[in-house]
């Protein structure tokens, strides 16, 4: 993201390209999914994300701790006072 960051979109491509590259050639190698819940979808990140789209329910595990790190820096702005709110 720091090369999309700072404006070389060609440099950014080319990383995400290279990363792409990688995970594919290492699919069926290594477990590369940072899920802790054993499931028939564990490792096929396309058929999790897209069961969790077509649900409309919640954010598969994966996501959670980005999600909620920046909920934490939002929360910052009101002083963490939406915690005391949900918490009642």
């Amino acid at each position: 993201m720091k090369a999309f960051y700072k404006g070389d979109r060609s440099l950014g491509h080319k990383i995400q390209d290279e990363f792409v590259e990688e995970l594919r050639a290492s699919l069926g190698k290594t477990d590369h999914c940072s899920c802790q819940k054993a499931c028939k979808y564990h490792g096929k990140c396309i058929e999790c994300v897209a069961i969790h789209r077509a649900h409309r329910e919640h954010l598969p595990n994966c996501f959670r701790s980005m999600v909620n790190e920046r909920i934490e820096k939002l929360s910052e702005l009101t002083e963490h006072t939406a915690l005391e709110q949900i918490e009642k």
